[in-house]
């Protein structure tokens, strides 16, 4: 059962009056560069993916044209 609008005020009043608004700022802002970290990550992981796939071809092709 999901929270209706009135709850979910509520809950950001709550957490605001724990928090802080700069501390809010804060974790905001590390949750955002650590999620522009992992996206970052998956990008550079995809690529490597790629390059290791056309190594893996090229070393095929060559292999090939030994061997004739």
């Amino acid at each position: 059962m999901m929270p209706g609008p009135f709850e979910l005020i509520i809950i950001l009043v709550i957490v605001l009056l724990l928090f802080g608004g700069k501390r809010l700022k804060n974790i905001g802002g590390d949750l955002g560069g650590a999620i522009k970290g992992f996206k970052k990550s998956m990008k550079e992981s995809e690529s490597d993916k790629i390059d290791n796939k056309d190594t893996v071809i090229d070393a095929k092709v060559i292999k090939k044209e030994e061997t004739k």
